[in-house]
């Protein structure tokens, strides 16, 4: 039985005194892998530093918010260790997504300095080089800098380490203040029910710009002195390739990452079992779908499993146990620490915890709407728990679709498709695939006269929207279903 007590008491005060606590006790023991390149634990301090000493040097100061366009590498996690060692708020984000959504992002959090992991991503580098950043470069890091950032914020007795964005371009970006105790905790209970220990090898493609790789896999991994190897992109070849090396003994990924592998596997007459060193599959960020379950484990020959999370916890609130796998596909009990608690005839789904956040970004009344004076957040989700008390997620009371791990907020694109020209108004739903995505589509009314293509829309939205969040779909339409009201009936659009 884990003690929770003795657990939050111990969880030091920042998250970069994972790394250190490990250069004291196991210096050269490995801490990350990159494209052939290990750092020890204590190269890795240093790295920190190094970093830290360079961000002195552009004057950033405890409270303010220092924002990282990056894709996973050993520069990222430096400077995302460095920017937490000095009080400041890290604000990372995929550098996939588009120029207008960085800015509506920088925008509202108030970033003087933003950096870019310019050597190891494209998309990054082309990022660094549109806001003329400068070509001093630090460690593959580039920075610029802008006049409109705004103040620090002042240190809280639970000081935020990352502000995690869920959405970009509505013109109401919402950001998630998770604190430094808000991460260890999550990272340490993740750590100990995945059975980590220092010689195991992890596989980090999932982003670490989202709370998912962030917390759970790079976090989680270090917390316990084991290795993570750093992965920018995610592909079916390369994943396959990691696994059959032998070397890997923990991988997590999103269902549609395993219907990936799968495909590969099949296309190129790979048959069950895979010959690997796992000892720990997991599968989380979007529902799992149990003939998917069921073909994974028998290819991995491991237990595939599963768990429950949103930014606003950190993001875990329950997860399946090392010890007791599950055959079906519920996502587990809630962590040690976690309450639950499930209302109302639907089955409304509230957390309680030390992962819940501190609030939204600048957005009291936001938080006020979602987490009461007591603690719960209302998670917006819905679910149901059998008699043991495991959790089954039924549904999302929200629009949120969520397509290869990504959140996709319909009004975020509709905004985008509605401020062309030649529309008159638009309706995004999310349909539920085989392998357990979604799929955005998109239902577009024209305007009267036009003659708008969905091809063109495909343009318009590719200059707009991160690859994830455009439709897959778009359907013109002479008119949306709607009420007397006038209110899209999506219900209709979604058959």
């Amino acid at each position: 039985m884990m003690d929770i007590d003795a657990l939050l008491a111990a969880l030091p005060a920042r998250i970069d005194a994972i790394v250190r606590r490990h250069a004291a006790a196991t210096p050269d023991a490995p801490a990350l892998r990159e494209a052939g390149r290990t750092l020890t634990y204590r190269e890795l301090e240093g790295e920190i530093d190094a970093c830290a000493a360079w961000l002195r040097s552009l004057d950033v100061q405890a409270g303010e918010r220092v924002m990282l366009v990056s894709e996973n590498g050993i520069a990222q996690v430096g400077a995302l260790f460095a920017i937490a060692s000095l009080d400041a708020w890290c604000v990372n984000v995929n550098a996939r997504l588009t120029a207008p959504e960085l800015e509506a992002i920088r925008s509202h959090c108030g970033a003087r300095v933003v950096l870019y992991t310019a050597a190891v991503s494209p998309d990054a580098a082309a990022h660094a080089a549109r806001a003329g950043a400068d070509m001093r470069a630090h460690g593959g890091l580039m920075a610029s800098l802008h006049a409109d950032g705004g103040v620090p914020e002042a240190l809280t007795a639970q000081p935020v380490a990352a502000l995690v964005y869920t959405t970009g371009t509505t013109g109401k970006p919402k950001g998630v203040m998770l604190s430094h105790r808000n991460l260890l905790f999550v990272a340490a209970v993740s750590s100990r029910l995945r059975g980590l220990a220092p010689g195991d090898l992890a596989y980090g493609v999932l982003p670490v710009s989202h709370v998912y790789g962030l917390t759970s896999v790079l976090l989680g991994t270090l917390y316990a002195g084991a290795c993570l190897q750093l992965v920018p992109r995610f592909t079916p070849h390369a994943m396959l390739e990691a696994i059959r090396s032998g070397d890997l003994t923990i991988v997590q990924g999103v269902p549609a990452m395993y219907a990936r592998l799968l495909e590969l596997c099949a296309a190129q007459g790979i048959r069950a079992p895979l010959a690997s060193g796992l000892r720990f599959a997991y599968a989380g960020g979007s529902p799992l779908d149990p003939q998917l379950k069921r073909e994974v484990e028998s290819l991995l020959q491991v237990p595939l499993h599963n768990g429950y999370g949103l930014t606003e916890a950190a993001p875990t609130v329950s997860q399946t146990r090392l010890d007791a796998p599950r055959a079906d596909t519920s996502v587990g009990h809630p962590i040690p620490g976690v309450e639950v608690r499930v209302e109302g005839p639907d089955g409304q789904l509230f957390v309680r915890g030390p992962n819940v956040m501190q609030g939204y970004y600048r957005d009291p009344a936001g938080t006020a709407a979602v987490l009461d004076r007591d603690g719960w957040l209302d998670t917006g989700d819905l679910a149901r728990q059998d008699a043991d008390g495991a959790l089954f997620i039924a549904g999302r009371s929200k629009e949120l679709i969520i397509r290869s791990g990504f959140k996709v907020y319909p009004l975020e694109v509709e905004t985008v498709l509605n401020a062309h020209p030649a529309v008159t108004q638009s309706a995004v739903v999310g349909r539920l695939q085989a392998d357990g995505n979604e799929e955005v589509v998109a239902f577009v009314q024209p305007a009267a006269g036009s003659v708008l293509t969905a091809a063109a829309l495909d343009g318009w939205t590719a200059a707009r929207l991160a690859p994830y969040k455009r439709p897959a779909r778009i359907v013109l339409m002479a008119s949306l279903p709607a009420a007397p009201s006038g209110k899209v009936l999506k219900h209709r659009l979604k058959n």
